[in-house]
């Protein structure tokens, strides 16, 4: 099939919808009746993802003689890469291990099988927005969640209260929060705006309603620069431009020591935060409190996502049946789930698992808030559903270059938002695929 061909072909398979209707799918029983003698190779860099294999290998995998071997791999682009690589050579594992970004490029390079009758069943374990990555808004089922990033509001519950702070509620309160802050403290930042990780800003986008990749008949549309993503860009660009906050990358020795130190007294991250804390931070444990995500409007009650991945069977699989009966349990099951929490560190997709095993108590990072797993699970409940496309990582670049440069010289953030779009668009275009103006 000729490559601009295929490419019109699977959009409509790869629309995301917000507004997508999921459709019951599956056997219903989460669970297919391939068994063995059956061997399986899954690639993944979950960390002590061989420990929690090994639960398989000894139950439910010893009994219906399937077994699966784990080769650890890099994450991000690189991953998705060789994946691509080895598929072309028709030499793809059996599971793979997929950020939800990356799924419509893997699809879209015919990279993953649909397992909606082997593992449709298991849909109700997840949130909506959360399965809906994994359909990519059509009946087919490309994935198992694994573990996803609900996005929350951290702050330091100590210096909130010393400088007389309330915790922001919507994104009015917290502009009108880091002004004051500035007024009372000139030397300290509520927070900074980071160019250096894409899926931030991406979350936020997403939260505010933001649908990047969309179809349009048989053609993409590209909706980077949309009005939600405008609002997002202009409220931070803002903000940085005032100087009420800081315009400093995340994850540097710098930012690390205003963190450490009560320069920077908020942060706006995901469930995954305690563990970034723990070692950017370490002499303020039990000082942090952690809140839902400022809205844009006070009858809101969303938040975006930022990172997460998947389980997902790839078209190379020769035993594509017993893969998805594998890639349903390991996101399923309670002992594999409290292993993977234990071992990989992951925050469960699942449900039913995010309050329980591991997630029983707080983080001992937050040792100060009982309920911090509670409320986690309830705000992982309202994530809104996001919308990928098949150039992620080019969009990611563009970001990080864009933004990068008008964060530091605090210049329009809207004219970075429009380079973003036009890049991901020449890609697109440059790649076969039919884009909508």
């Amino acid at each position: 099939m000729p490559h601009t061909k295929r490419r019109r072909l699977v959009t409509t398979a790869l629309a995301v919808s917000l507004g997508a209707t999921l459709a019951a799918c599956g056997s219903g029983d989460g669970a297919g009746a391939e068994s063995g003698p059956v061997s399986l190779t899954y690639w993944t860099w979950t960390p002590g993802m061989d420990k929690v294999v090994d639960l398989w290998n000894r139950g439910p995998g010893k009994k219906d003689r399937i077994s699966v071997t784990v080769k650890k791999q890099a994450s991000g682009d690189t991953l998705v890469t060789k994946i691509l690589t080895a598929h072309k050579a028709k030499k793809a594992p059996d599971l793979v291990q997929a950020e939800y970004q990356a799924l419509p490029t893997l699809v879209s390079n015919d990279a993953l099988a649909d397992i909606s009758k082997e593992a449709g069943g298991v849909e109700d374990k997840f949130a909506e927005g959360v399965w809906q990555q994994t359909t990519l808004g059509t009946d087919a089922v490309y994935a198992v969640p694994q573990d996803i990033g609900p996005m929350m509001f951290y702050y330091r519950e100590d210096l909130f209260k010393e400088y007389g702070l309330k915790v922001p509620t919507t994104w009015k309160q917290f502009a009108d929060t880091a002004r004051l802050l500035k007024k009372k403290a000139p030397d300290k930042d509520l927070t900074t705006f980071s160019a250096n990780d894409s899926g931030l800003f991406a979350g936020l986008a997403q939260q505010a309603g933001a649908k990047w990749w969309t179809t349009s008949g048989d053609k993409w549309k590209v909706g980077i620069d949309d009005a939600a993503t405008r609002k997002v860009a202009g409220f931070w660009g803002g903000l940085v431009k005032e100087g009420v906050i800081d315009n400093q990358p995340m994850y540097t020795p710098s930012w690390n020591k205003a963190l450490n130190t009560g320069k920077q007294i908020a942060w706006v991250s995901a469930v995954w935060a305690p563990g970034t804390l723990t070692t950017a931070a370490p002499d303020t444990k039990g000082k942090w409190a952690m809140a839902p995500l400022p809205q844009w409007s006070a009858d809101q009650d969303v938040t975006g996502s930022w990172g997460g991945s998947s389980t997902a069977v790839t078209t190379d699989s020769a035993h594509q049946e017993a893969a998805a009966k594998f890639a349903a349990w390991l996101n399923t099951d309670h002992d594999a789930l409290n292993a993977l929490a234990k071992e990989g560190g992951i925050y469960p997709a699942s449900t039913s698992a995010q309050l329980s095993g591991a997630f029983s108590h707080p983080p001992a990072y937050f040792d100060n808030q009982p309920d911090f797993y509670t409320r986690a699970a309830g705000i992982a409940k309202t994530t809104a559903p996001s919308a990928w496309g098949p150039n992620v990582n080019v969009a990611y670049t563009s970001f990080k270059d864009a933004f990068g440069a008008a964060a530091k010289n605090k210049s329009d953030f809207a004219a970075a938002l429009r380079e973003m779009q036009d890049d991901t668009v020449a890609d697109m275009e440059k790649q076969g695929f039919e884009v909508a103006p």
